[in-house]
């Protein structure tokens, strides 16, 4: 118990540090000369195609996530989340899923150590940002291929 302490105060720290990130408002963007093509910024969403036609990727496994109650494991969040690809995609997805899952743990801890997985873990507004963050998250490793991340099954268990 005395070593896992130091790394959940680790987590608690850097859940605490994104959630005020996440409240602080955004700097007005500085004016500037447009990018070349070379050096533009990667888009936060990636535009469909003109059928609007989508696939989904299954992850494989679920995500367990602990939520911490004080000092001790309180209840465990078990999660099932598929991602929503332009067609064509699914193969680069299988290839990069240890850098997604990776990505996406770390987004779901986050959410655990600022609480998000609470009493209320369920509400419509707590939902659309844990979605939101997911998705942002997912498109920073694949820009050019994932749209959205959805979350299939739900589940939280007290122990």
């Amino acid at each position: 118990m005395g070593k896992l302490l130091p790394v959940l105060l680790a987590l608690a720290g850097l859940g605490a540090g994104v959630g005020a990130g996440l409240m602080l408002p955004a700097a007005p963007a500085p004016q500037a000369a447009a990018p070349t093509e070379a050096c533009a910024p990667a888009e936060t969403e990636v535009a469909p195609p003109p059928d609007g036609s989508r696939e989904y990727v299954k992850l494989a496994q679920q995500f367990v996530v602990p939520v911490l109650e004080g000092d001790r494991v309180g209840a465990m969040v078990v999660l099932s989340l598929s991602l929503e690809v332009l067609p064509g995609a699914r193969e680069a997805v299988f290839e990069r899923e240890p850098k997604l899952r990776d990505t996406l743990l770390q987004v779901l801890f986050d959410h655990a150590n600022m609480g998000g997985f609470g009493a209320e873990f369920m509400g419509a507004a707590n939902l659309d940002l844990l979605r939101r963050s997911l998705a942002e998250a997912a498109r920073q490793i694949m820009p050019d291929r994932i749209t959205d991340v959805l979350i299939v099954d739900m589940a939280r268990q007290d122990v």
